[in-house]
């Protein structure tokens, strides 16, 4: 069976998105974290990427790694371009960038997929699909990468979540130079 390999930043302070009006982009992990990405950091997502052969993905990721990483070239670039893409959307009707819309129960579909023969399945970002993907146990490996930065306001790590208490085993750790430390959690 394959994993499923969930990647997260996350700020010091729990921040993981701005999905408010009020916090502006600060709170985007694409601008608190840059100042962070460095040859460790790009080693790392590399690993994760190569390590698997498909990305299952909510709208908002989707749409903002559809836009960055479909005009790149480059070995990492086809790679990310190159991977069959699942998403789970409630509002898209149609998808681009080698992807395919999630039809049905996500928990279900997910479950499918992770039976199927493979490397992992990775999923990059956390949101309201992480609710649904947790409350059923289909999350094999969590990777949190917390950055030594507190942004203030935002979207929190699993805020609203809905899901009974979830005790996870620490597995490993990975510290980089830059100051970012990658706790890497299983099911307990």
């Amino acid at each position: 069976m394959r994993k499923l390999v969930e990647s997260t930043f996350v700020s010091l302070d729990g921040i993981i998105d701005d999905t408010r009006p009020s916090t502006a982009s600060r709170a985007e992990p694409q601008h608190w974290g840059q100042p962070y990405w460095d040859e460790e950091h790009g080693n790392y997502s590399g690993n994760l990427v190569y390590s698997a052969d498909a990305l299952l993905l909510g709208r908002v990721t989707y749409e903002g790694f559809a836009e960055a990483w479909s005009a790149r070239d480059g070995e990492f670039a086809d790679r990310m371009n190159g991977m069959p893409k699942y998403v789970a959307s409630r509002t898209l009707t149609e998808t681009t960038w080698n992807a395919n819309l999630i039809q049905g129960d996500v928990a279900e579909e997910v479950a499918k997929l992770k039976e199927q023969p493979g490397e992992n399945i990775l999923k990059w970002g956390t949101g309201e699909l992480d609710r649904t993907l947790v409350e059923h146990g289909l999350v094999d490996e969590f990777h949190f990468w917390y950055f030594p930065v507190v942004v203030g306001a935002g979207k929190h790590l699993f805020e609203d979540a809905g899901f009974d208490t979830t005790h996870l085993k620490l597995a490993d750790v990975n510290q980089f130079g830059s100051g970012i430390v990658v706790h890497i959690y299983v099911p307990k």
